[in-house]
């Protein structure tokens, strides 16, 4: 017997367990679980039939006792076993880590998916079938009559499009990293995130080549640096049609059929839009966040939908990005705490205050009673040269601040949401350098500052393209110079848009995610303000034309106006008391 063994052995005999149970209590205290109460059976590739007759294959993790448990459904496009990689093994681990502490997990395959059968596109199916799916659980001999759903991102989005027309069986959900309505982020509210849509293309692919961990060629698709390479390319080509052909090597049917709805207003996005059915969500939800996170806007509307409606969700916001680790973490922690409080009635791990926010800056997490905390808004005015002041402006006219957006060299997405490891907050200094991207710095802070909630960017701007963009970020900026963003929001401008003054400038409003961050005494507010951020946003050409067939580009000359008549500003939610409980 190895020695490590032997000791594994020792050690648990000495406190009463078997090596099994001890080395699980190890990975439940490394992830600050609460204790292995069962041992795991594992059913796999049961066949569940949807009413249309296609089958799709799951797998169910029981826990060993002669009782019943309430039951945890996941459903993931990801694949569900050690077979399909990564993806796989991360949902199995997470499936026998609810399962050891008294739960059934059946997690399913999406139709189109690894062991499902059908055509997977993507958001159509979901709602029917995750009913059908319900339904199939409420007849089986091990079910108690109590259902959780569970799951991130696009697991996320399978929860919303089963739980409006859910049974009153499902009694919980953790909805993370998600929004009701995902559709609407993949377009980019005016804008397609090309970024997020080529790489989950590529991730989709790459996972459901069977033969990938066999081979080295397999395992080579998997490299960050070949991914990162074909996103690039494909990211710079045009027309966009053609972009699926770059990254997975032949057409991708669901991405052509995104081409030819453009329009979030087409039939085609309406039926993929379950936020209208939220306020009738009677399952109690906890939502899982972070403030970098490309869907947080999204599941933030979520929120708001049920608190309007009457409930009391949970929402937890942490310092991540949607790859995050320790985002899933928390995912897992949270959703146990939260079943064994609304599936068992065990509430004693449920903290009192249903909101819970990691206030960046002071490094520290904050609870509260609802979302957003009560905040006083506060004008930060731009201003000629650069700067960014608190003092109303006092020049009655000034020269605006120009720029001149390129689509040919578009403006580049550095750090914040984005669907990769390069997420989060980066030093920004190199695009501030760029000759396309404004910035506006406020003096040196003699005082703590701190701010919560929604932003949002009041401009006066002038173009000489009717259909542009404009993207603003806020950094914090450090005595050493680096300057770190925290936020951003972007608008595509179409004739008809913003409010148009005598002078020919044009008021807008540009909705900034929320954020919580506590500047300290002696760091200053910077605001940027460009036209682009590519390949997050897919670039605008300027001429009005959809980039799908399309390959002319037209460069814009940009103004952006700061004085008495053009007050333009940065608005930010001040917290009053920061440090206390609201």
């Amino acid at each position: 017997m190895p020695k490590k063994r032997s000791f594994l052995v020792l050690l648990a005999g000495v406190l009463g367990l078997s090596v099994y149970q001890f080395r699980r209590q190890l990975i439940g205290q490394a992830l600050r679980l609460p204790p292995v109460r069962h041992r795991v059976d594992v059913l796999r590739g049961i066949q569940i039939p949807m009413p249309d007759g296609v089958i799709l294959g799951a797998d169910l993790y029981s826990p060993r006792a002669r009782r019943l448990f309430p039951t945890i459904l996941v459903r993931t496009p990801y694949g569900r076993g050690l077979s399909v990689g990564p993806s796989g093994m991360m949902m199995s681990f997470a499936a026998q880590r609810f399962a050891e502490r008294g739960y059934n997990v059946l997690v399913q395959d999406v139709r189109g998916r690894f062991g499902s059968g059908g055509e997977f596109v993507p958001f159509v199916h979901e709602a029917a079938d995750g009913r059908a799916t319900l339904d199939w659980i409420e007849d089986q001999d091990w079910f108690n009559g109590l259902l959780g759903m569970w799951g991130a991102s696009y697991l996320g989005y399978a929860q919303w499009a089963a739980a409006g027309g859910a049974s009153p069986a499902l009694k919980a959900i953790v909805p993370a990293v998600c929004g009701s309505n995902m559709p609407v982020s993949f377009l980019g509210r005016g804008a397609f995130d090309l970024d997020a849509t080529l790489r989950w293309m590529y991730e989709l692919d790459a996972m459901n080549r069977s033969s990938w961990l066999r081979s080295l060629a397999g395992l080579g698709r998997m490299a960050p640096m070949l991914m990162e390479r074909r996103i690039k390319r494909a990211a710079n080509h045009l027309p966009l049609v053609e972009v699926d052909r770059l990254v997975t090597g032949k057409p991708v049917s669901f991405y052509r059929e995104w081409q030819q709805h453009p329009s979030l207003d087409d039939p085609y996005w309406r039926a993929a839009d379950h936020s209208p059915l939220v306020t009738r969500v009677s399952a109690a939800a906890h939502f899982v966040s972070g403030w970098y996170d490309l869907f947080l806007n999204d599941l933030l509307a979520d929120y708001a939908r049920l608190r309007e409606a009457g409930q009391t969700p949970y929402l937890t916001i942490g310092p991540w990005f949607h790859m995050h680790p320790e985002l899933a973490q928390e995912d897992m922690r949270q959703g146990i705490t939260w079943f064994d409080a609304n599936l068992k009635g065990d509430r004693r791990s449920l903290r009192p205050s249903p909101v819970r926010l990691y206030i960046q800056g002071a490094g520290e997490w904050r609870d509260f009673s609802s979302w957003p905390p009560p905040a006083r808004s506060r004008s930060y005015y731009l201003q000629a040269g650069g700067e960014l002041s608190h003092e109303p402006l006092s020049m009655e006219t000034a020269e605006p601040s120009r720029y001149t957006y390129d689509p040919r060299d578009p403006t580049p997405a550095l750090g914040g949401p984005l669907l990769n490891g390069s997420a989060g907050p980066l030093d920004n200094r190199r695009l501030e350098a760029r000759q396309d991207v404004l910035s506006f710095t406020g003096p040196v802070l003699d005082a703590d500052l701190e701010v919560i909630g929604p932003l949002k960017a009041v401009l006066y701007v002038g173009s000489d393209r009717e259909y542009t963009d404009f993207f603003v970020r806020l950094c914090v900026v450090a005595s050493t110079g680096v300057s770190t963003n925290l936020c951003d929001g972007f608008i595509r401008l179409v004739p008809g848009s913003g409010e148009g003054l005598e002078d020919g400038s044009l008021r807008i409003e540009i909705a900034i995610s929320p954020t919580a961050y506590r500047f300290q005494a002696g760091q200053r507010l910077r605001l940027l303000v460009a036209s682009g951020a590519h390949p997050r946003f897919a670039r605008n050409p300027g001429t009005g034309l959809s980039l799908t067939g399309s390959s002319e580009l037209l460069p814009a000359s940009q103004a952006v106006y700061h004085d008495a008549r053009h007050p333009s500003a940065l608005v930010l939610p001040v917290i009053e008391t920061f440090g206390e409980e609201i």
